[in-house]
Formats: structure tokens, sequence, C-alpha cells
């Protein structure tokens, strides 16, 4: 078996990643999204950008779910693990598909995307292991780690799909 890098060897360089200030506009975030990742050279997964306060300290990040259920307060489906059945009921996806995005939506759009961004709770050190990091990513639920050096300065993201890749270089 390989041996096990770290962090550092497999982080991306956090100006890298698409970032805003919590006060720019869902608007806002919604076009950086469609330039810098959907259109870019460089394929950015999850889609998500970083949101930084005025003193450039991580906030936390906007995935395009958040960004859509931030455009549409009223969208409530459940993820399959919560729902006992695996399916949404015609009705009741006629009735989501005629009153959802509408001109409530475009208010919505003009709202900060701190209002609707998850945290940052989470972070791995630099020297940390891709072992971590993957157990981290996976109790925590998320694909996207921040990489803070000396537990306090943003330095690196280390994404699921890097932590992954080095895994099954290890393991096959």
């Amino acid at each position: 078996m390989a041996k096990t890098k770290t962090v550092k060897e497999v982080m991306i360089d956090v100006f890298e990643y698409p970032h805003v200030p919590y006060w720019f506009t869902i608007g806002q975030a919604m076009e950086i999204i469609r330039k810098s990742l959907m259109t870019g050279d460089k394929c950015y997964y999850p889609m998500a950008v970083l949101v930084f306060d005025e003193k450039y300290n991580l906030m936390g990040s906007v995935t395009i779910g958040d960004i859509l259920k931030g455009l549409e307060p009223k969208l409530k489906i459940s993820t399959l693990a919560d729902a006992e059945i695996s399916y949404v009921d015609e009705d009741v996806m006629t009735s989501y598909e005629t009153s959802l995005f509408n001109a409530e939506s475009k208010k919505n759009v003009e709202k900060p995307v701190g209002d609707i961004m998850v945290p940052a709770k989470t972070f791995v050190a630099p020297e940390d292991s891709v072992v971590k990091a993957a157990i981290m990513m996976i109790h925590h639920n998320v694909s996207l780690l921040p990489v803070l050096e000396d537990k306090k300065k943003l330095v690196g993201l280390v994404k699921m799909v890097n932590v992954f890749d080095e895994i099954a270089n290890m393991i096959l």
C-alpha cells in the first residue's frame, strides 16, 4: 500500500477557488458560478463559491443547490434519505412546477448571499493526512473542506474528488 499523502499535497490554493463577500447578492453569486464554474477551463466540484467577510475570513460556502433553495424558499422537497418513498407524487410535482421560480424568485435574487450560505465549521490542517480529510468529509457530509494553517489562516481547500483519487491510488 502506498504512503498516505498529506492534505497540503492535494489541496488547491484558496485563491484558485471562486469566492464572494457575504454582502454580494444571490444574483451576483449566480453569475460567478455561471462564468467561472460552468464555462471555465477548470472543473470545480462541488460547484460552489466561498463566502468571506470584510477581513477575508472564511464564513462559509454556497452551492448551486443552496442558491436554488434561496431563490425559492417554498421548495421543501425532502431528500431521498429523509423520505419513506423514492419519488415525488405527480400532483405534488405539477403544483411545484406551476408555482415555483416565478416573480418571488426574481425578488429573492437581490438578497445577500450571506443569508443562504452554509457556515464553515469543519477544517483540516495542511499536515493532516488525506485519510483524516476523508473521514471528516464523510462524517460531516461535505465535499469541500477548508485547510487552516495554525488553526486560523485559510490556505487552501481539499475536495472530495481529490481525496477519493488519492485513496484509490493507495488501495488499487
